[in-house]
């Protein structure tokens, strides 16, 4: 299968050479999804005091598992279907990591970035790598090409110490040529008090410091961007009855995060175009529990370094001005070393094909495609040796159908349904302190409505869905952000129903913008009908959700006001007092004012002080503040 797909790949190459294409040509080779994304941000400098985690949990049927402060980790989850199901691309490249799987959005600045775009089902246009048909959604970073030479300095400041400068140089080299370089330094005290039983704590061991710095280049019909992220933090742990004179924690954790990568299109001839992509990613992390500051804690220090290697050439076909045919092929190699005791150092080779087709109509767009997934592990194990037949080679055939109707201007349906495949990643499988070698790799089936209206001042959407999950795989954090426990739920299906309605005015000089939000997720554990906790809801997830968003401008003034609604859940399965996370309501607000090159603005978070904890164990800071000043040229 694998031989087969790369030939196929390598005996559509073209055999002659035509024009290039022009900036905007190069553009319109990839047109409108077939399947509009679900929502879109446009970053600009009133959202820039807003962390890209913080922007991502105001959309529609997300879960963002924050684990408090500047420092904490900070994943996505779509849909109930868990964030290793979200692909998480860069510039139409996936920010990838084998070792959990896990991508820290904490990591990425909305510095460095001009718009997110998040799609429940699946984007469906030309020149997709094939992991992009492989998620079973997907969220888009874009971090914009310069279009002239200048910069920005920018500051912010404000509670639990923090202090966070960043800066960014445009050069325009030539037509054709650009570059962008981006420095970023965050530190943060991350202390903060909170209360607990009949007393008021404060949060130890949550500090970060860390320094972003990132590179691209840009030319007309290629890019190649580096990137290096450093960071050096504690890791605070749940909030447990301890004995008096011991702090609840004394891990620390430091990263070294790199990445290099490109991508190049070409039109070869009038029906022919092609998009290779590449990347190289190497990261480093040490583990540090520091036994002598808290003899409770078990002695680890541990060093691991996960290095992939990712090729991806996506090629399409234009059979007819209104039909194309798109054939995909991604290869990655990853592996994963450590200093730990008896580690068995695995490595994995995964190949992904995609076979898809479009039609794009005036009112009737389709897609169709299917998906291979290929996957061969191998590690060595000092006390068995080599790989073993249940860690080997897994494979699997995931088809979708996208469809989308727009019988008047002002209305359009969609549809979609699909298959995704995700592996257990390395820390599932093979760590020493977590890793469960006996589990299962997750199935997800998704289908999905989604009916759009739209008119002069209001926008409507209304999204029921249906997911079901074979062999979910969970992560139960345990006494540290590091360690986790992991399981394989069996069965779990998914029924939703997403609604976002947007209101718009422009009376005078005034501009209002409101935004509602809500989110029913039943995600129900339907593993095994003999149990005491079959049919109940999975950890983590809310039956009910959602938010509000008020935006007002007048001249140079802009203010914002957020609130965001997270129902009842809880962190287990067994869904019993022990396990129980209350609901709560965020109300954040924000004031800017703005010149041609400068801009202020002051920003405040959970307005009311709420208490309140998203994951359990982990509360929340309370009211909080971030003053950012920006000047641009």
């Amino acid at each position: 299968m694998i031989l087969a797909l790369l030939a196929l790949s390598l005996l559509s190459a073209p055999v002659q050479e035509a024009d290039t294409l022009s900036a905007s040509e190069v553009s319109a080779v990839s047109a409108k999804p077939v399947i509009r994304p679900a929502e879109t941000v446009l970053l600009h400098s009133e959202t820039a005091s807003s962390g890209l985690a913080e922007i991502i949990n105001r959309f529609t049927s997300v879960q963002v598992k924050d684990y408090g402060g500047a420092g904490g980790l900070k994943t996505i989850n779509v849909r109930s279907l868990g964030s290793e199901h979200v692909g998480v691309f860069l510039d139409g490249i996936q920010i990838d990591n084998a070792q959990n799987m896990q991508v820290d959005l904490g990591r990425f600045s909305t510095d460095a970035l001009e718009g997110v775009a998040l799609y429940n089902g699946q984007k469906s246009v030309r020149l997709q790598t094939a992991k992009e048909y492989a998620s079973g959604a997907a969220l888009y970073l874009y971090s914009g090409k310069p279009s002239r030479s200048g910069g920005r300095l920018r500051m912010r400041g404000g509670s639990f110490l923090t202090l966070n400068p960043s800066a960014r140089l445009d050069f325009n080299l030539s037509g054709n040529l650009s570059l962008r370089t981006e420095a970023e330094f965050l530190s943060s005290s991350g202390r903060y008090r909170f209360p607990w039983y009949d007393t008021t704590l404060v949060r130890e061991n949550g500090d970060i410091r860390s320094l972003r710095l990132q590179a691209g280049l840009y030319g007309r019909q290629w890019q190649l961007q580096a990137y290096t992220y450093g960071s050096e933090r504690g890791f605070p742990g749940p909030v447990l009855r301890r004995a008096a004179g011991f702090p609840f924690s004394a891990e620390r954790q430091a990263d070294q995060d790199i990445f290099v990568q490109g991508s190049w299109l070409r039109q070869w001839n009038g029906r022919y175009t092609s998009a290779l992509r590449g990347k190289y990613t190497n990261n480093y992390t040490h583990y540090d529990s520091h036994p002598e500051k808290n003899p409770m804690a078990m002695p680890y220090n541990l060093h691991y370094r996960q290095q992939s290697g990712y090729l991806s050439l996506a090629q399409s076909y234009m059979l007819a001005p209104e039909w194309s045919a798109d054939l995909s092929t991604d290869l990655q190699y990853n592996t994963l070393d450590s200093d730990t005791p008896q580690f068995v150092e695995p490595s994995r080779l995964t190949l992904t094909g995609a076979l898809s087709s479009t039609l794009i109509l005036e009112k009737f767009q389709a897609a169709a495609h299917i998906v291979y997934t290929g996957a061969f592990d191998h590690y060595d194990n000092p006390q068995v040796g080599g790989w073993s037949r249940e860690n080997g080679y897994r494979d699997a055939w995931t088809p979708s159908i996208s469809l989308s109707w727009t019988p008047l201007p002002w209305f359009e349906a969609s549809a979609f349904a699909k298959q995704s495949y995700r592996l257990p990643s390395f820390n599932d499988l093979y760590y020493t302190l977590i890793g469960n070698s006996g589990l299962e790799p997750e199935k997800a089936t998704q289908a999905g409505l989604d009916l759009r209206s739209e008119g002069p001042f209001w926008s409507l959407r209304l999204s029921p869905y249906l997911n079901r999950v074979n062999e979910k795989i969970v992560a139960i954090p345990t006494a540290s952000q590091f360690r986790w426990s992991m399981m394989n739920i069996g069965i779990v299906d998914i029924t939703g129903l997403d609604a976002r309605v947007q209101g718009r005015w422009t009376p005078g000089e005034w501009k209002l913008l409101l935004t509602l939000r809500y989110s029913l997720q039943q995600a129900r554990d339907h593993s095994n009908p003999d149990s005491q906790f079959y049919g109940n809801q999975i950890p983590y997830i809310p039956l009910h959700s959602g938010g509000a968003e008020f935006r007002l401008e007048r001249g140079r003034w802009s203010f914002l006001w957020s609130s965001s609604f997270s129902g009842e859940k809880w962190s287990r399965t067994a869904n019993i007092p022990d396990y129980y996370i209350e609901a709560w309501t965020l109300s954040d607000a924000a004031l800017y004012f703005r010149t041609e090159r400068f801009t202020a603005g002051l920003r405040c978070n959970n307005i009311f002080n709420t208490k309140y904890q998203i994951v359990q164990g982990y509360p929340m800071p309370g009211t909080n503040a971030m003053l950012s000043l920006e000047y641009k040229w």
